[in-house]
């Protein structure tokens, strides 16, 4: 979703990138070099990733795999190779107990298998690449994948009632604004490295943003206005997965504005403007979603 994303913005920046998909294996060192090979690259970014949180209960090994060796891989061939590196990660990290917006220096305690994997990554980029972004974001959403609000958007059109959780907090992130903020970064070549949050500005809740969505998405015309759809709140005790999940997951962007002056529109602004793009472009978000 967000690899989609970033090579449109890439090439809307002029940058010359090339990337790969399934056919790059970056738990495996030697196909890194092999696609490498023959090429003069100065930053690698890496958006890949095991995200299925629950899934990864059971799948631990393959989750520590994709989110700790790769990373690690990638990490040691950017070193060796002269090249820096922007890796994604997540809120995941932190335990989601939390009741101030997390900051860059607060101790990671992350509580399920995708979240320790996550950290353990992250630990391994640090590590073996000193020339390094993590960018650690949250509740990410875009035209290229299955996401929250595509999920919304056919429930919406297919029910007349729903429930979504409404005591967990966040922050949602367009994966237009994350990759124009990793456009700027890949442009400066003395850092300051290290980790920074990046997320939608404000907060809310699971059940404050399906409202938004609704909201937004009978304006313009996504979802018939005339249609009457009741979003209840639930608890997570109501909705349980076996996975936990943070019930906050606030990210601070103090630093990144102090350091870069740079920062993401309001969820709601940016919420308005992805609705709009895909109504525009006529983005599928059905039973593929």
């Amino acid at each position: 979703m967000l690899g989609t994303e970033l090579r449109q913005v890439l090439s809307s920046a002029g940058l010359h990138w090339v990337g790969s998909g399934r056919d790059v294996d970056i738990t495996k060192p030697e196909v890194l070099d092999a696609f490498a090979r023959g090429r003069s690259i100065d930053w690698v970014i890496n958006c890949a990733a095991y995200t299925a949180v629950d899934k990864a209960q059971d799948e631990s090994e393959l989750c520590r795999q994709i989110n700790v060796d790769g990373p690690a891989n990638i990490a040691r061939w950017a070193q060796s190779n002269g090249a820096a590196v922007i890796h994604l990660s997540t809120d995941y990290v932190f335990s989601g107990l939390g009741t101030e917006p997390y900051t860059e220096a607060d101790p990671v305690t992350p509580q399920g298998v995708y979240g320790i994997t996550k950290a353990e990554g992250e630990a391994m980029v640090r590590q073996w690449c000193p020339r390094h972004f993590i960018l650690r974001t949250a509740w990410l959403y875009g035209a290229a994948g299955p996401n929250f609000v595509f999920t919304m958007l056919r429930l919406m059109n297919q029910r007349d009632t729903l429930g979504v959780v409404a005591d967990q907090w966040g922050s949602p992130t367009w994966t237009q604004d994350l990759a124009l903020i990793i456009v700027n970064l890949v442009q400066r070549t003395d850092g300051p490295w290290g980790t920074y949050h990046v997320s939608g500005e404000d907060r809310c809740t699971w059940h404050q943003f399906s409202q938004a969505i609704l909201q937004e998405a009978q304006a313009q015309g996504l979802v018939d206005p005339r249609k009457r759809v009741t979003v209840n709140a639930l608890t997570t005790e109501q909705y349980p997965t076996k996975a936990p999940r943070p019930r906050w997951s606030v990210l601070s962007k103090t630093k990144l504005k102090e350091t870069f002056s740079l920062s993401l529109p309001d969820w709601r602004e940016s919420l308005s403007r992805f609705l709009s793009q895909i109504q525009k472009n006529g983005v599928e978000y059905g039973q593929s979603r």
